[in-house]
C-alpha cells in the first residue's frame, strides 16, 4: 500500500454543526480541503497555501492549530493510504462566505455537512475515512464539536 502525505484543514461553521468539506473534479467522495505538500513545504505551509488555491482565503498562521496526524484508507484512490497532518482554524477567514463557498482549482464542489452524525455513504456521494474514522472522533474528543 502506497502512502499519500496531505494537509488538510478544518473549519466548522460559525452557527450550526456542519463541518466544510470539499469534492474534487471527477470524484464522489468529500474530504477536508488540502491537498499534497511541495518539496521542502511544511504541513503549516501547505494547509496554506492549499486553502489559497481551492477556496481563495487567505490563513492566518497564528490561528491555525495542530490537530494531529492520521492514517486512513484513501478516498479516491485505491491501495493507497492518505496520512493527513490536520489543522482546526480559530474562527473563520474574513473572506469565507458561509452561504455561498467561493471554490476553484480542483475542486468540483464545497459545502458544509452535519458531523453529529455524518451524512450515510451512498453511491452517489460519500466522505473520506480520514474525516469520518479520525478526524471527527479527534475533534469529539478534544470537545472541539457543538451539537
Amino acid at each position: 500500500m502506497n502512502d499519500i502525505r496531505v494537509s488538510a484543514l478544518v473549519l466548522l461553521h460559525p452557527l450550526e454543526p456542519l463541518l466544510l468539506m470539499v469534492r474534487k473534479e471527477g470524484t464522489t467522495s468529500f474530504m477536508l480541503p488540502g491537498g499534497k505538500p511541495e518539496a521542502g513545504e511544511s504541513a503549516e505551509a501547505t494547509i496554506i497555501r492549499e486553502i489559497s488555491e481551492e477556496l481563495g482565503l487567505a490563513l492566518e498562521a497564528g490561528r491555525l492549530s495542530p490537530l494531529g496526524t492520521f492514517a486512513a484508507d484513501a478516498a479516491n484512490e485505491a491501495d493507497h493510504r492518505v496520512i493527513g497532518d490536520v489543522f482546526c482554524y480559530q474562527g473563520l477567514p474574513a473572506e469565507l462566505d458561509v452561504d455561498r463557498i467561493n471554490h476553484q482549482a480542483e475542486i468540483a464542489e464545497a459545502a458544509w455537512f452535519s458531523y453529529a452524525p455524518m451524512p450515510v455513504d451512498t453511491a452517489e456521494r460519500q466522505f473520506a475515512p480520514l474525516t469520518r474514522l479520525q478526524v471527527i472522533p479527534a475533534l469529539e474528543a478534544r470537545g472541539l464539536l457543538t451539537q
